[in-house]
This record gives structure tokens, C-alpha cells and sequence, in this order.
């Protein structure tokens, strides 16, 4: 970057190079392909104090903010463990941290940010098999008794669940059809895990097998008024503060795969000589690489901006879905070129690109389609009529 950081963040930078280092490319090729859980990557990142970055000093955080944590996994990502960097930090800081800062009251902060600051591990309830990135179209159900919640549901692609002690909920409170505007309704709730209301059941995946990811099924789930997340029917615009720092983080992961990709290609390409000399001295070979880094260093700009504006409060959400956008493209020609200029030794697995390939395209489904981050810049950015 060309702008001075500060002292701090310049420590969470070399901390998370020195983790990265520690963690590089062939350890992650082997937890992917034995579907390990990377324990000793998590617990140093737990040791270092990375989860709690975004947790106010008076729970035992570090207070800082969004932009701290985007370098922390731009750096672990681009310097070696690939996606990973970035996943475990939005699966509990993000989703659980940052959710309990912002909108949780002092009792919820009192029983689970210091928890979370030491690396207790959450998971977000939101996707659902009918629903989709149509939020507001969710099924699951909490029905009021008294002084209880009693939650019936279903939920997919849920990262994290076994592992999570903790989980943010997503839940209808009122039906669609009975709200007087569509935003309303929703409402969000913490839950303590495991709990025998909560069915999980794994889904193969074509990446990231580092981490689990599910389908989570509720059956008459009881939780307590205390653990409502916020006012209840307004839950929408909570999905919203948890659904920006989401894209900032996988934009963050992209830029940082795509970093990692060039960085390899680019070592290959010097060593690798053909017809007399290196392939790097080939314009088809460094122009495409050279167009990706650039298009990289632009996204990276621009989702600092939307971390930068969060933390001051205001509105980002389009600055999170363009840089998603951004990110998304620059990452994905990134690795594809790389893959290129590996030739067939992109596609075997001990040169990893096929791996960070496998990455970089989740991110294009997810946490919003690319498609649906479109729309949004379409519609709230450029003023077009409403296109779904």
C-alpha cells in the first residue's frame, strides 16, 4: 500500500506475514485433502489476538475496527494460507463479534465477547434451501410463549455449526404477509451450541474442506426473550451491518488468493524457460498477469473505503458490493492466468493454483451472488429500476 499505516496496524500486518509464513500453501493442501480442521492454525491465530480485533478493550479486545481486520486476512491470505485467512476470522469475529458489538446489549456482550476474544467460535443461521439471497422469503419461525422463543425451521450452507458454540440466528418473528413493509419481521437471536433442537448434517463441498459447512434443521427450539439480538421485527437492518463487513471480508479474500496466485505464477514464470527463454519475457504470459495485479491494487482500495466507512458509522453497502464485484473479477483472472501460465502444472494439486481455483470461484457465489451484487449497484448506485 502507499499510504502510511499506523503503528498498530502495521504490527497486525507483520504478525499475520510471520502466522502466514508458518501456515503456507502445503499445509493447506494437506488439511484439504484429508478434511482436517486446521486446530493448530486457529489457535495461533488465537494466541496472536486476531479474533479479537473488532472487541472493545473492555471485554479484552483490541478495539479496532474493519479496516485492521481486512488487513489481517489480506495478509494471512496473500501470503500463504489462501482462503483460509480470511474464513475462520469472518466465521467469529465477524458474524459473532462484530454482530454483539453493535447491536447486542450489555448482558449479551458481558456472557460472550470476552468468549469470542479468546477464540470461542461462532456460526451465522441465515441461508435457507428455499429462500436463498431472497432474505426476506425465509421460512424458520420463532413463535412467542410466554417468556420464550419457540424456533422451527431449516437452514443450508451453514460454515462452522459443529465446531460453533455460539450461533446468530435468523428467524421470522411476524409472516410476510402480516408485515405492513417487507423489511419488517425478521429478527435475530443468539443461541448456545450444540443444543438437542439442532440437527446438523454435513454437505460435501468441492473446497474448503478445511472447514465443514452444513445442513441445519430446528425442531422446536426454546431459547429466552434475553437472547433476542436487538428489537424484535427489525432484524432486517442488523442482517444488513453483519451482510457488509461479509463482503468486505470475502473481497478481502479474493484480492488476497489473487495476490498469491500472481506471486507463484510469477516465481514460475522466471524459472521456467522454454524455446531458450524464461516464459516470464513473454507478453502473452506477463501482460495478463501484470493487468490482474493492477486490477487487484484497485479493488483493494476501494473495499478500504467501504471498511473505512463502516467504521465511521456510515452507509457502505455500495462501496462493500462494488468492491465485491471489483475483487471478484481481478481475483478470478488472477488465478485463471496463473493456472495458464503453470500450464498443466496448474491443474495438479502439489502446485496448489487448482486449490486457490476452487477458493476464489466460492466467492463468487458467496456471501451474495455476483449477480445480486449487480443489481444492488444497479439499482442503489446508478438509480435503474429494481431488476428481480
Amino acid at each position: 500500500m502507499d499510504f502510511e499505516l499506523t503503528a498498530e496496524q502495521k504490527m497486525i500486518v507483520e504478525a499475520a506475514s510471520d502466522i502466514a509464513k508458518d501456515f503456507g500453501p502445503e499445509y493447506w493442501r494437506e488439511k484439504d485433502k484429508n478434511h482436517e480442521f486446521p486446530e493448530d492454525f486457529w489457535k495461533t491465530l488465537v494466541e496472536a489476538g486476531f479474533p479479537s480485533i473488532v472487541i472493545p478493550e473492555k471485554y479484552g479486545g483490541s478495539e479496532m475496527g474493519m479496516f485492521e481486520m481486512i488487513l489481517a486476512m489480506e495478509t494471512l491470505t496473500s501470503e500463504g494460507c489462501g482462503l483460509a485467512g480470511t474464513w475462520f476470522l469472518v466465521l467469529s469475529p465477524v458474524f459473532g463479534g462484530l454482530s454483539i458489538v453493535k447491536h447486542g446489549d450489555e448482558n449479551q456482550k458481558e456472557k460472550y465477547l470476552s468468549k469470542i476474544a479468546k477464540g470461542m467460535e461462532f456460526c451465522l443461521a441465515l441461508t435457507e434451501p428455499d429462500a436463498g439471497t431472497n432474505t426476506l422469503n425465509m421460512k424458520t419461525m420463532a413463535v412467542k410463549e410466554g417468556d420464550e422463543y419457540v424456533i422451527n425451521g431449516q437452514k443450508m450452507f451453514i460454515s462452522g455449526a459443529d465446531r460453533a458454540k455460539g450461533m446468530v440466528l435468523i428467524t421470522r418473528t411476524t409472516p410476510l404477509e402480516e408485515v405492513p413493509k417487507r423489511t419488517l419481521g425478521l429478527s435475530l437471536f443468539l443461541v448456545d451450541l450444540p443444543n438437542s433442537a439442532i440437527e446438523i448434517i454435513p454437505i460435501e463441498k468441492h473446497g474448503i474442506n478445511y472447514s465443514k459447512t452444513f445442513e441445519v434443521y430446528i425442531s422446536d427450539l426454546r431459547v429466552s426473550e434475553e437472547s433476542l439480538l436487538g428489537e424484535a421485527d427489525k432484524g432486517w437492518y442488523l442482517v444488513l451491518d453483519i451482510l457488509n463487513p461479509e463482503r468486505m471480508s470475502f473481497s478481502a479474500a479474493s484480492c488476497g488468493i489473487g495476490l498469491l496466485a500472481i506471486q507463484k505464477a510469477v516465481e514460475y514464470a522466471k524459472e521456467r524457460t522454454v524455446f531458450r527463454a524464461p516464459i516470464g519475457s513473454h507478453q502473452a504470459i506477463q501482460f495478463p498477469l501484470a493487468e490482474a495485479k493492477a486490477k487487484i491494487e484497485a479493488a483493494r482500495l476501494l473495499n478500504y473505503k467501504a471498511a473505512w466507512l463502516y467504521d465511521k458509522g456510515q452507509r457502505c453497502g455500495a462501496e462493500a458490493n462494488m468492491a465485491k464485484v471489483a475483487a471478484v473479477e481481478a481475483g478470478t483472472e488472477a488465478v485463471y492466468h496463473a493456472m495458464q501460465t503453470f500450464g498443466g502444472y496448474g491443474y495438479a494439486v502439489e502446485y496448489d493454483v487448482e486449490r486457490w481455483w476452487r477458493e476464489v470461484n466460492l466467492i463468487r457465489l458467496a456471501p451474495v451472488t455476483h449477480q445480486m451484487a449487480l443489481a444492488f449497484i444497479g439499482e442503489h448506485v446508478l438509480g435503474l429500476p429494481k431488476s428481480y
